[in-house]
């Protein structure tokens, strides 16, 4: 069964603002997509409107096999964990107290942390390789030790989606490769993964699938290595063919 289903969905902010006009695409289990294209091409509006953040202009999409405007906040959020751009509101948090907020689905209304919740939230961290964080403060962490601590806790609401929106911008090199290699190990234990991202190169590396965007064009798909070795890549993106050689 498909995660999610995007049936001939237009993207944008008002009827004559469309971005993408029929989207079809789908997510199976266990892949890692990576979604390129140009900055303003409409990136982040397609990754808010398939989690529902956003209204489609047009479409339908399902999440589970249900329309997901048909679904409580609580149902998506066990089926969908999302970590977009943009740093926490409080700092002050400690690691364990930020991934913890993604058991929040799960939780009575007295918001107490059961058992099996502590277990989720251990295996997040141990997945992410942060255990040395742990009783840190976000405040005393790097950009590259904050965005593992943010997948960390998308890793602890424990869903089979998880879509993340530019994971690695403003990283170095190093964690740009950990944390692509990191998300690489996620998926190949069976979580399903779309990145929003620029890092072409990096990322053609770990992906199975490309989903490419840009201004006023259908979406080019396929494997990355493919769409690169056939010229096909820079062609759709406007990039001198020897940079991805």
């Amino acid at each position: 069964m498909k995660l999610l289903e995007i049936n001939g969905v237009d993207i944008g902010y008002e009827p004559e603002k469309i971005l993408v006009k029929n989207i079809n695409l789908s997510i199976a289990p266990g892949q890692l997509i990576g979604l390129v294209g140009q900055n303003g091409v409409g990136k982040s509006t397609f990754i808010r409107t398939i989690c529902g953040l956003q209204p489609r202009l047009k479409g339908e999409i399902l999440l589970g096999g249900k329309e997901i405007n048909a679904q409580n906040s609580k149902s998506i959020a066990t089926q969908i964990s999302v970590v977009l751009t943009g740093r926490p509101e409080s700092l002050n948090l400690s690691v364990v107290e930020l991934i913890a907020l993604g058991r929040h689905p799960y939780l009575g209304w007295l918001g107490t942390l059961k058992k099996q919740d502590r277990e989720k939230i251990e295996e997040a961290i141990t997945q992410m390789e942060i255990n040395y964080l742990a009783k840190k403060r976000l405040f005393e962490l790097s950009d590259g030790q904050l965005q593992k601590v943010m997948i960390a806790r998308a890793l602890a609401q424990d869903t089979n989606l998880i879509i993340l929106d530019e994971p690695t911008s403003h990283l170095d090199l190093r964690n740009k490769i950990e944390v692509l290699e990191l998300l690489k190990k996620i998926s190949t234990a069976g979580k399903s993964i779309l990145i929003s991202t620029h890092e072409i190169q990096l990322s053609a590396k770990t992906c199975d699938t490309f989903w490419c965007m840009d201004f006023a064009k259908d979406m080019l798909l396929g494997n990355p290595k493919a769409l690169i070795q056939s010229g096909d890549l820079q062609k759709y993106l406007h990039i001198p063919k020897e940079v991805l050689t």
